[in-house]
């Protein structure tokens, strides 16, 4: 009888339930979508009780994840749990929950057929076992990702034509920048607007990423923070050498747009100037092939980039060649290393000797009391811009302060206070006191500096030393 009666007994089959859902709006509410979904699936298997089904308790939940591709953290966890014979059944409430790509679709189900692993749809009724079932099944699959092949194409075109017309199309706010509520149009922050121009003139005179990323952290600067729709803090993290790239190489900041390798004039305002962008993208290609300043004249020829070739007038390059633990450096002329040796009569020249020539021409130059005269203004046009410079930076960490000397205020008198928040905000707050006091010490310095024809005439007969 026992025998029997085991013998009548279906089945155990063990059902994982598979929830999707492409965005992750409405996810934070207490039973949204992913919710309904696993509970019309329980239903489901509920009603097959009879049959022997049964709900695993583990959730395969992908929560702002796209049909269109399978890399879905949740959707990784069930292909290799079925791998390893925990599951015989998988329930989703549609199939394109379960993939919008025909593609994919197949290889999972070459996955399920290998485990002997059924599928089912709560609300689209078929069986995977038969050949009808499986036509059923990919004729419903086509139209899924025929419906995500149409929408892709309708958001490419509106975004595209957004694009041409110098809209905003969304993303991460960059600095120097607002997004004006509610019509989503960029609107310049003159703070930042200022750290932006900032950051520029900084890797103009360091040549170098690393040389400005380094700077920048030094002065505590931040990328852009903004609080998101959900109401959290995104950004304002230390530079790196990839988000500083992005912002040198950013075309917003020029008042542009660019879809396709295509600028078009943007609606926000820039904040750099035209010549200066298109400069520093030479520097930062330049840069890219040669590692930088320091790398490329790591050997100090002072000459680079100012002696050219008497013979064909083309510029000479530095370089040089080792015998033993000794150095020989040289000018050789760029025509003769493109076109031979035998087309330039002069197609390489000692450094050490052309260098001296032309320092001593310059020696006998510094005597001169009209050059006196230019260097003087020179150097008091520079030190009036630096003045001007580090008096904008002034402004900006002042502002900074106040607003940060708010922030603390608000939390201190808030019933939820974020301790992390507090002290990332005090760390900011001693950061730009100790910039404060440099900046003003700078200035004092530079405006109680006496820049006399003395003092140039006697720098420039240093120089000759």
């Amino acid at each position: 009888m026992r025998n029997s009666r085991n013998k009548d007994e279906p089945k155990t089959i063990r059902c994982a339930i598979y929830t999707r859902k492409s965005t992750e709006e409405g996810l934070e509410q207490e039973f949204n979508s992913l919710d309904a979904q696993r509970e019309s699936a329980e239903a489901y298997i509920c009603s097959m009780k009879h049959e022997g089904w049964i709900c695993l308790p583990t959730r395969y939940d992908d929560g702002g994840f796209t049909g269109g591709n399978m890399e879905r953290p949740a959707l990784r966890r069930l292909l290799d749990d079925i791998a390893d014979g925990r599951i015989d059944c998988v329930i989703v409430y549609k199939v394109d929950r379960l993939s919008r790509s025909l593609m994919d679709f197949s290889r999972i189900m070459e996955t399920f057929d290998k485990h002997r692993v059924s599928f089912v749809g709560v609300t689209q009724q078929f069986n995977t076992t038969s050949s009808m079932g499986r036509l059923t099944l990919n004729i419903l699959l086509s139209f899924a990702q025929f419906e995500r092949e149409i929408i892709s194409e309708r958001t490419r075109d509106k975004m595209a034509a957004a694009r041409r017309k110098g809209k905003y199309t969304g993303g991460a706010p960059i600095l120097g920048y607002d997004l004006a509520r509610p019509t989503s149009k960029l609107t310049v922050n003159e703070r930042e607007a200022e750290q932006v121009r900032a950051i520029f003139r900084l890797y103009l005179e360091h040549e170098s990423l690393l040389a400005t990323m380094n700077d920048l952290n030094d002065r505590d600067w931040r990328t852009k923070e903004w609080i998101t729709h959900a109401g959290k803090t995104k950004g304002g993290v230390a530079f790196s050498k990839n988000n500083l790239h992005g912002l040198l190489t950013n075309v917003a900041y020029i008042g542009k747009t660019c879809y396709q390798d295509q600028l078009y004039e943007g609606e926000h305002e820039a904040i750099v100037d035209a010549e200066v962008f298109q400069l520093m993208q030479k520097l930062l290609r330049l840069n890219n092939v040669t590692g930088g300043k320091e790398v490329r004249n790591q050997y100090g020829a002072i000459l680079k980039g100012l002696i050219r070739c008497s013979c064909c007038d083309c510029a000479m390059t530095p370089s040089h060649s080792t015998k033993g633990a000794k150095r020989y450096r040289y000018y050789v002329c760029t025509a003769a290393q493109k076109t031979g040796w035998k087309n330039c009569p002069s197609p390489s020249i000692p450094a050490p000797e052309v260098e001296k020539f032309v320092v001593d021409q310059i020696r006998t130059l510094v005597r001169d009391p009209e050059l006196i005269v230019t260097v003087l203004d020179e150097l008091r046009e520079q030190s009036r811009t630096t003045i001007e410079a580090l008096e904008r930076e002034q402004q900006s960490l002042e502002q900074d302060l106040r607003h940060y000397h708010g922030d603390v205020r608000s939390l201190a008198g808030s019933a939820d206070r974020n301790v992390d928040r507090l002290a990332d905000l005090q760390e900011r707050i001693r950061y730009r006191e100790q910039r404060l006091l440099e900046v003003r010490d700078s200035i004092a310095r530079l405006e109680g500096d006496q820049i006399t024809e003395a003092v140039v005439s006697k720098a420039l007969v240093l120089c000759q030393a």
